[in-house]
């Protein structure tokens, strides 16, 4: 298993604070980005599903990210998010080429706290099956941090 590097922990941070500032600006409560093997933020995102369905914050990351790279090199990026990656936003990151992915709360605590909440029905796939029936590797490292990754959910969904 893959151990997380104090650059891994530090985007964790961020992309846990942009979580929360995605919840404070009104949206789900999700975040992610794009780092590129040198450290450098390539892209950003938050969520902004409440119109768009597929306009998860890891969607957005990696949309961004693609149009300024594609598959080469964004093989060498980690994709951060705060949450699990769920089945199409990993399919995302297989097709975008983005070769890491690190996250926080795992699909499985992310449903402890949404429970039956019609805004996320959770889809109860681990991103590392998805990748793994991919023609290429994709490392993931995770859960990390699930106690700080769930405080931007707190009292957000139905089921807390």
């Amino acid at each position: 298993m893959s151990v997380p590097t104090p650059q891994d922990q530090a985007f964790l941070t961020r992309v846990f604070a942009l979580a929360q500032r995605s919840r404070d600006e009104g949206h789900h409560p999700f975040a992610a980005m794009v780092v590129g093997a040198d450290g450098t933020v390539i892209a950003e995102a938050m969520n902004d599903s409440s119109t768009d369905r597929t306009a998860h914050a890891e969607m957005n990351a990696l949309r961004a990210a693609s149009r300024k790279f594609g598959p080469a090199e964004l093989a060498g990026a980690t994709l951060y998010s705060n949450a699990e990656p769920c089945a199409m936003c990993a399919g995302g990151t297989y097709w975008s080429g983005v070769g890491r992915v690190v996250y926080g709360m795992s699909e499985t605590s992310l449903l402890a706290l949404t429970g039956s909440d019609p805004e996320n029905p959770t889809l109860s796939l681990p991103c590392r099956d998805v990748f793994a029936r991919g023609q290429r590797t994709t490392e993931v490292i995770g859960p990390l941090r699930e106690n700080e990754a769930r405080e931007a959910h707190r009292g957000f969904w139905n089921a807390t």
